[in-house]
């Protein structure tokens, strides 16, 4: 029996088009997995999650300073919120959290602050308690991040004479 061109042709199609899907799939699946971390390291954190940090926080040593002034809501929309930025003045370290949602205030800490606060969140809580998993997953993504550096702030000089004054 005689195998035309044309049906040759198609066999060859088919098999580059099962072995393109295959290879398509692929590809998105690692796309999605990227994505998705990636959006669950900016999402905005759950009410429950501020409750509790906020109360970590406090609990560390960190001191609030509400924005309740011009200057106060400028430094506020400066820093990234929910992440921690290191401002080095001299040869101290303060760690600052901008928190615009929960409480509009800026938590400010010293390095041992810093340190209590991610052993309270890695060590978890000791007794029985119903924490949701975006609360896990939130704590988790601020144990894996590293604090970014105030001077990589927009208008990093006028937030470090706003902080100072508060060190």
């Amino acid at each position: 029996m005689a195998v035309s061109s044309g049906s040759t042709l198609c066999v060859g199609l088919a098999r580059t088009s099962q072995h393109g899907l295959r290879a398509f799939g692929v590809m998105p699946a690692i796309v999605l997995s990227l994505c998705t971390s990636l959006l669950v390291a900016l999402e905005t954190p759950s009410k429950p999650f501020l409750d509790k940090n906020s109360f970590y926080l406090a609990s560390a040593g960190f001191r609030v300073q509400v924005a309740n002034d011009a200057a106060g809501q400028k430094a506020l929309r400066a820093l990234p919120p929910h992440r921690f930025v290191v401002h080095r003045n001299g040869g101290d370290a303060r760690y600052l959290y901008a928190e615009p949602l929960h409480c509009v205030c800026i938590f400010i800490g010293t390095q041992a602050a810093y340190e209590a606060y991610r052993g309270m969140l890695s060590r978890g809580t000791d007794q029985p308690d119903v924490v949701s998993a975006d609360y896990k997953t939130q704590a988790s993504a601020l144990l894996d991040e590293t604090p970014a550096q105030l001077e990589d702030q927009v208008e990093p000089e006028s937030l470090a004479d706003y902080f100072r004054a508060f060190y």
